[in-house]
């Protein structure tokens, strides 16, 4: 694993959401981080030979972890996958409202296979 940390982050907005750009990890294949939650929920990426896994199991792993999983789209007709700390609902809501046109398409972490 290689990172390049910046001394200053890149701080932008996006629809009114601040994001601080602090750098870049780099992964070879086969190596894993974790990222970890203010309240210590985790959630895993790893580097594969062919990609990335963006995380852990949505309807185990992430579940027990204290997630629920959520399929988004925006108006552009984006799709994004976000891991939502199941006491945090209220707030993730919120920000799906807040400067966003964004809405859930389903609850991945709730699909069970026909």
């Amino acid at each position: 694993m290689k990172t390049k940390f910046k001394r200053t982050p890149r701080v932008f907005e996006v629809k009114g959401h601040k994001v601080k750009d602090l750098g870049k990890i780099y992964l070879n294949d086969g190596e894993m981080v974790s990222f970890v939650t203010k309240s210590g929920k985790e959630c895993d990426f790893a580097a594969k030979d062919w990609g990335f896994y963006l995380g852990p199991s949505l309807n185990s792993r992430l579940k027990k972890e204290g997630f629920k999983v959520a399929l988004v789209v925006n108006e552009r007709h984006q799709l994004y996958v976000h891991a939502v700390e199941k006491e945090k609902m209220k707030e993730f809501r919120k920000y799906l409202k807040t400067g966003q046109d964004n809405r859930i398409i389903c609850w991945l972490d709730e699909w069970k296979e026909r």
